[in-house]
């Protein structure tokens, strides 16, 4: 039986070639991004959102006129030009992170100064708010703000604070009670000090 001729098609010309060719070009992206779609990770690795956890600081809440029985000292080197002590009765470990507690500051020449303080362990921050008059009234400081703690001043009592007994990697180091109890021996917290954090 005889068979049929083969049909034959006339060749594509430049024009249609390239038209082909855009055509699979076009079909090869839309396959792609639809590939991409069908393996897009979970919602459970997607990034958090963390607008719902903003931090909020704790209402101020003022202490009562320090004692002199309740004053502990700060040892912050040789090259200080003044006394600092802190107020063991003040110091709080709240619930924002923020320790706070009362500055007691004596100069040679006798001048003291009151202030009450806070340390924010995880920005590694101090902020003032407010400073104490000579009748055991508080004025509070309306336009201080969160400012980072150097050690480059010759008074560095921020520091010694946040680096040896209020702060631990970025955390607070423990209870108020534990903090205090190392402030009054002058022994530093260690990283692993907090073990039983009592």
């Amino acid at each position: 039986m005889p068979t049929s001729p083969k049909k034959r098609f006339p060749p594509f010309s430049p024009s249609q070639l390239r038209m082909a060719q855009k055509c699979a070009l076009i079909a090869l992206a839309a396959w792609s991004l639809g590939a991409a779609a069908d393996f897009a990770p979970p919602d459970s690795f997607a990034e958090p959102d963390d607008s719902s956890k903003a931090w909020t600081e704790v209402a101020l809440k003022l202490p009562a006129a320090p004692k002199d029985s309740d004053l502990m000292p700060l040892d912050i080197g040789p090259t200080a030009r003044m006394r600092f002590f802190v107020d063991g009765k003040s110091l709080t470990t709240d619930s924002d992170g923020v320790v706070r507690y009362t500055l007691v500051s004596k100069s040679e020449s006798g001048a003291v100064n009151v202030s009450y303080e806070g340390i924010r362990c995880a920005t590694y921050q101090k902020r003032q708010y407010a400073f104490g008059r000579s009748d055991g009234s508080w004025a509070v400081v309306k336009e201080d703000k969160w400012v980072p703690i150097t050690e480059l001043v010759v008074n560095r009592q921020d520091a010694e604070l946040a680096k040896n007994y209020l702060c631990d990697a970025g955390t607070v180091a423990g209870s108020a009670k534990y903090i205090v109890k190392h402030i009054k021996d002058q022994r530093s917290i260690r990283p692993g000090d907090r073990i039983t954090n009592q």
